[in-house]
This record gives C-alpha cells, sequence and structure tokens, in this order.
C-alpha cells in the first residue's frame, strides 16, 4: 500500500476511507507544517494531503532533488499555499476541493455582514459584560440590510451563492467586478473598475482567491472609495487586503464597519483590529461543520484514489 501523510486530524470517516486504500500516518498537531516537516513529507511520503498553512514553495521542493511524493490532495479549495508550478516541475500533482466548499463559505459570508451591518458582535459583548441598561429607541443604530446594494469582488462559485443569498434573501441590488462577464440566473450588474464598485455599493464583500495577482488588492485607495456609511466583508484569504490600511479606514471612519474570517498574518490579528468595535472578527469559520468538512475530506480523498488508479484526479489543478 502506498504510504499517505495527513498533515492534520481529519473528521474519523475521512481518516477511515483513506486507511481502506492506503497506509495512513495522521500527524496529530493542528498547527501548520514546519520547514523540515515539508521536506520530509516530500521525501518519505508517496501521498500528501496538506492543507492551508502547509506552505509548499519552490523553496521546499528545490531541496528535495528525487520527491517520493507524487500528489500533494489539498484539503481546501483554495491552494495559493502550493507553488503548483514548482510542484509540477519536481513531477507532483496538486489536487483540491472545490464546490464543497461553496455554501457553507457564502453563509459565513451573509453571517458576517448581518453581524456588521446591525453591531451584533458589538451587542452580544455590550451584554455580556454588564453594561446594558435595556432598550431605548437610538440604541445602536446600524445598517438596515434589506434592499441595500451589495457589491462582489470575485464571482465564482463562492461569489455567485453570496450574490444569490444576498439577491433573493435581502431584495438586494448586486453589483461585481470579475475578469469576464458572468450568466447569472439573477439580475447583477457588471463594474468594469474596482474603485468604481467600491464607491457604488453598501457592501462590499471579497470573494477572490489568493495569490500574488490578489495580493493587497483591497488597499487604501478602495477603502477611499468606499462611502462612510459602507461595510467590508472578507472570506476570501487575508492578504487580499492591506491590513494597515483596513485599520486607518475604519479608525478614521473612513468606512462604517468590517466582518472578517481571515487575515493577512493569520493566525496574527493586530492588537488595533482587535481593539475596534467596528469589526467582527471570526476565526476562519468559513467551512466549520463537521458534514462540509468531511465532504471536503471525502473529496481529497477521491482525488487520492483516482491518482491511484493512474487517473487524472477529478480535481486536479
Amino acid at each position: 500500500m502506498k504510504r499517505l501523510l495527513i498533515t492534520r486530524p481529519l473528521p474519523d470517516a475521512v481518516v477511515a476511507a483513506a486507511r481502506e486504500a492506503f497506509h495512513v500516518t495522521v500527524r496529530l498537531n493542528n498547527l501548520p507544517m514546519q520547514s523540515d516537516e515539508l521536506r520530509d513529507a516530500l521525501r518519505n511520503f508517496d501521498l500528501v494531503l496538506p492543507t492551508l498553512g502547509d506552505v509548499f514553495d519552490a523553496g521546499v521542493f528545490a531541496d528535495v532533488d528525487t520527491p517520493r511524493c507524487k500528489l500533494l490532495a489539498n484539503f481546501g479549495v483554495g491552494y495559493n499555499h502550493i507553488d503548483v508550478a514548482a510542484a509540477k516541475a519536481a513531477g507532483i500533482a496538486v489536487s483540491n476541493t472545490p464546490g464543497a466548499v461553496t455554501d457553507a463559505t457564502a453563509d459565513v459570508a451573509l453571517t458576517l455582514i448581518l453581524m456588521s451591518a446591525r453591531r451584533a458582535a458589538e451587542g452580544e459583548r455590550l451584554v455580556r459584560s454588564g453594561g446594558w441598561k435595556g432598550w431605548h429607541p437610538t440604541q445602536m443604530l446600524g445598517l438596515h440590510v434589506t434592499g441595500k446594494t451589495v457589491g462582489i469582488v470575485g464571482m465564482g462559485r463562492i461569489g455567485q451563492a453570496i450574490a444569490a443569498r444576498c439577491h433573493f434573501g435581502f431584495n438586494m441590488p448586486v453589483k461585481y467586478w470579475n475578469r469576464s462577464a458572468k450568466d447569472l440566473p439573477f439580475e447583477a450588474t457588471r463594474v468594469e473598475r474596482l474603485t468604481d464598485l467600491a464607491g457604488q455599493v453598501d457592501v462590499l464583500v471579497a470573494a477572490v482567491p489568493g495569490g500574488a495577482q490578489t495580493h493587497h488588492l483591497f488597499d487604501a485607495d478602495i477603502f477611499e472609495a468606499m462611502q462612510s456609511h459602507a461595510h467590508f466583508i472578507n472570506i476570501s484569504r487575508g492578504e487580499v487586503v492591506d491590513e494597515a490600511a483596513l485599520v486607518e479606514a475604519l479608525q478614521t471612519g473612513k468606512i462604517a464597519g468590517a466582518g472578517l474570517d481571515v487575515y493577512e498574518f493569520e493566525p496574527r490579528v493586530p492588537e488595533a483590529l482587535r481593539k475596534l468595535n467596528t469589526v467582527t472578527l471570526l476565526p476562519h469559520l468559513g467551512t466549520a461543520a463537521l458534514e462540509v468538512r468531511s465532504q471536503m475530506g471525502m473529496m481529497a480523498v477521491d482525488n487520492l484514489l483516482a491518482f491511484e488508479r493512474g487517473e487524472t484526479p477529478p480535481n486536479q489543478v
């Protein structure tokens, strides 16, 4: 049996399915793999099932002359932590798990939109602190989401799922920024310049993949273009946001609030962000449901099984 390394503990059903076909080693550590572990994985295992934070960059592949590993079956749709070109040059294929994450991530986007607009996290802290003195007509007034305009940046699977929830659930006009126009089952307006979109919407949602092309896509210019009552939401990757620029925009009131599930230097979250009442902070909960994580794991296993049969993995990237 081929040797498979699973780099983090996964749901029991996923590990059991993998054990039926492979000799499995599960790394019992929830932190990302360190430099020596990454290299040892390529040298000592036929297959590796890595995930977010396991940074297989060009330097890792360069240090392993003849890798034993032939497939990195990534657990997650995003794979910007893997240098795919360097992996290919080393004779290693890469796969991911798209589709399984779409609805769960879109649900968290809506959670953040509502929490940020209606100041839910701030209100929850108020109640827990014992400082709530009771209801009054002007208490914690936020943004009424229904009927407001949402801007989706990145109209892939997740972006479309967020837009559909906003359109059908909250009667929100949809505008979007994307490399190409999309044929959508609901009315939506494509805006060609991101700064223009930022200035036209009440809620701006980041739903783009990570990587060099989107690094700091949301910078000071974007936050400057937004309306002062608008909210910024990020459920994509932390590095797509210039975090210092976002902090400045929130501190100075250039935007009304933000809802974040990911961070530029995750898991480190700047104290300046943590101190702001106008930002809702979640610990990367995008796909954090047992059903969803199990589906992701089974999709990764399917990629492994196809590769073992000599087939192209269904989700090879």
